[in-house]
């Protein structure tokens, strides 16, 4: 496969669209909940220290090798590979993130398909004036109602591959350019409202007064792995974009306009979420089920709490539906690599992907008993495997070929900066941010 001819449109295109790919479930949803179960600003402090250390360095390593190469993953890697005088087959590199994105988006699909159905209930006002047991009972019945739960997983594989159908500049530039600034719109609006509220003092000292008491080894690793997930690092999905990054845009100075508009996110989704929390006196440490019935049922009583309801839920699924079209593009560039048309790559994991998600939709009602690892069902697996296992392998194998494989003066014109620069983000890559990453693999294994 000759270089790649396709470009975005501009620097800022490209910024949107990297962090299009990172934001979303994990600053919305597993964010809040993973601060609430981790001591609030031991996790949170923690987190944006390994932002920096940890998930910043491989970003770039990530982008700089598709910039280098002008290719999709697999045939940047090989082309690199080769050029280096090392075995192509680390091509396949590419194909394993390729195979990562293809199960996370399984389970993205399914529980981006829950927004849908809470955004649609907001707009009714069908949670105003349930109690908490109702509303914890209306989820559980909501999970176990596989027909919905197929609907909406249908709707939303089809609003995401419908876009990646369409291509770079008519599809996800045209996406990312209109909804990321949207999405920043909602969450200042949010963040904005909770001043007003009971809870948002309690929650701003909750969220950033040091608590040193709270850092746990697991809170260290919890933020850590979180750190790495959120910035969507360690599937080459980062790598397909850099392949269409403009020729004079500075990749660190990009890299860190992207990780600080992730950590913002996370951030304004925090204040505003843990505000609600607080003012309604629950429990922030609610687990996964703090979107879904924590929230509403902060909301429930209040004046235009509906509302305000419903604007979470639409931020969810624009932040999830960015960044579902630019983890499914890696995937259909795989299959074009391999002679397929876009929109015949597209339609074909569309249907891989759906097919897929089917077994986690199942996994709340008639799989729920089938166990596939010891206790874990289907859409454990796959909330489990690929993130906390998968994305840590790939970002390690990233790590190691831009920092020991790769060509140098290659690697220096792909991050297209400073020989000083490169020297310390190659240095910081080899000794700080690959031995973090096998910590993170350790943990992984071994919790």
């Amino acid at each position: 496969m000759s270089e790649t001819t396709e470009r975005w449109g501009s620097r800022r295109a490209f910024i949107l669209a990297v962090t299009g790919a990172a934001v979303g479930l994990g600053n919305i949803w597993r964010f809040p909940y993973m601060t609430g179960e981790n001591g609030g600003s031991a996790f949170l402090l923690l987190y944006i220290g390994f932002v920096l250390l940890l998930g910043l360095p491989v970003m770039m390593a990530e982008i700089m090798i598709g910039r280098a190469g002008r290719r999709g993953p697999m045939q940047a890697l090989a082309h690199l590979a080769t050029s280096a005088g090392r075995t192509p087959n680390w091509r396949w590199l590419g194909f394993f993130g390729a195979i990562t994105m293809f199960f996370i988006l399984s389970f993205y699909s399914v529980v981006s398909g829950w927004s849908i159905e809470y955004l649609v209930d907001s707009l009714k006002g069908d949670f105003s004036g349930m109690s908490p047991p109702e509303i914890g009972a209306s989820f559980g019945a909501f999970l176990e109602d596989p027909v919905t739960m197929t609907f909406n997983h249908t709707v939303f594989m089809l609003m995401t591959m419908s876009v990646v159908a369409a291509g770079i500049s008519s599809g996800l530039e045209r996406l990312n350019n209109l909804m990321m600034p949207l999405l920043y719109v909602l969450l200042l609006a949010l963040a904005g409202y909770s001043i007003s509220t009971p809870g948002f003092g309690p929650a701003i000292s909750w969220l950033f007064m040091p608590n040193p008491d709270a850092i746990t080894l697991d809170v260290v690793l919890n933020a850590m792995g979180h750190a790495f997930f959120t910035l969507a690092v360690g599937a080459c999905a980062l790598m397909a974009y850099g392949a269409y990054m403009p020729e004079r845009q500075s990749l660190p100075t990009a890299a860190i306009a992207v990780a600080a508009l992730d950590i913002g996110v996370a951030l304004l989704a925090g204040i505003a979420i843990f505000a609600a929390v607080f003012s309604q006196g629950l429990d922030p440490a609610s687990g996964p089920g703090l979107m879904f019935v924590s929230l509403p049922i902060a909301f429930a009583n209040l004046p235009g709490g509906s509302l305000l309801l419903a604007l979470f839920f639409l931020l969810l699924l624009l932040a999830t539906w960015t960044s579902s079209i630019n983890i499914a593009e890696p995937i259909v560039e795989v299959l074009q690599g391999w002679g397929m048309t876009r929109r015949r790559a597209a339609l074909a994991v569309g249907i891989a992907v759906w097919a897929m998600g089917l077994l986690s939709v199942l996994s709340f009602s008639s799989l729920k008993e089938v166990h596939l690892l010891g206790e874990m069902n289907a859409f454990d697996v796959v909330t489990t495997i690929p993130p906390d296992f998968f994305l840590p392998i790939g970002g390690l194998l990233i790590a190691i070929f831009a920092g020991w494989i790769m060509p140098q003066n290659l690697a220096l014109a792909g991050l297209g900066t400073s020989r000083r620069f490169f020297r310390r983000w190659r240095w910081v890559l080899r000794w700080i941010s690959i031995p973090l990453v096998l910590v993170v693999l350790g943990w992984s294994f071994f919790k």
